[in-house]
């Protein structure tokens, strides 16, 4: 049945584009309503990224041109320390990009539902797609068949994201040198962070992910340019994969 049926949709989209890739003002609309108990969340943790590139000695240009390239906090706040620290470049580059290693699952993820796209809206779609939203969207569709209103969805999803980041991060900026420390502004960094990542938990094997990346990065703290980071997020991944796929050997075995 998968066949025809993606036959069927592939026929679709290279006959009638507008059918599958045109604007769906009703998808859109759905992918918004989905997303917005999200922003709130989204526009604190902004705030508490662009004070943190403020404070890290960052001028005004300078941070506001690492949240629009960068457009991950987690890498930036990562950065940050090695870059205050005068480490060389090379392991600012590395950190972000173990970091960020995860945006090549959620690219394979995504990529199957929107290979038909040409180059650049893929290009743009990907750097405007993050934790959340990829999660978000794929508990919608789950399965990559072409359907009426999937990419409006989809974008109903990443463009108040990324608005509402951006608006954060920039008020951050700009008011950061006004912001007293005894705000514990590190502490409200980490309950935003929660707010993100414990519905990205949905399995056992993203739980034990967690749990091991956390118990890695308390023991290794003590490694010069926050390598414990690098390692505790290496260490995270290779656990949440071993466990996924002795989870699906135990299913291959028991039928």
């Amino acid at each position: 049945m998968n066949g025809p049926h993606l036959d069927s949709g592939t026929q679709r989209s290279d006959g009638g584009a507008s059918d599958v890739d045109g604007h769906d003002a009703t998808a859109w609309r759905e992918g918004f309503q989905v997303g917005l108990p999200t922003l709130f969340g989204l526009v604190a943790w902004g705030m508490v990224v662009g004070v943190a590139m403020v404070k890290s000695g960052l001028t005004v240009m300078q941070a506001s041109a690492m949240t629009l390239l960068v457009y991950s906090g987690s890498a930036q706040l990562a950065s940050l320390p090695l870059i205050a620290a005068g480490a060389p470049v090379g392991v600012i580059f590395a950190t972000a990009f173990v970091v960020n290693l995860r945006f090549v699952i959620f690219s394979a993820l995504l990529a199957p539902h929107f290979s038909r796209l040409p180059l650049f809206q893929r290009f743009y779609l990907g750097y405007i797609s993050g934790d959340l939203t990829t999660a978000l969207f794929l508990q919608r569709y789950p399965h990559a068949a072409p359907e009426r209103g999937k990419l409006s969805f989809l974008k109903g999803l990443l463009y108040p994201t990324w608005a509402a980041w951006q608006a954060g991060t920039f008020a951050g900026i700009f008011l950061g040198s006004a912001v007293p420390t005894e705000w514990q502004l590190g502490f409200a960094g980490t309950l935003a962070i929660l707010c993100i990542l414990v519905p990205l938990i949905i399995n056992s094997a993203a739980l034990c992910g967690v749990l091991v990346a956390g118990v890695v990065s308390v023991l290794a703290h003590g490694l010069p340019y926050k390598l414990g980071l690098l390692l505790a997020v290496v260490v995270g991944m290779a656990t949440a994969i071993a466990v996924e796929e002795t989870r699906g050997r135990r299913k291959v075995r028991h039928g």
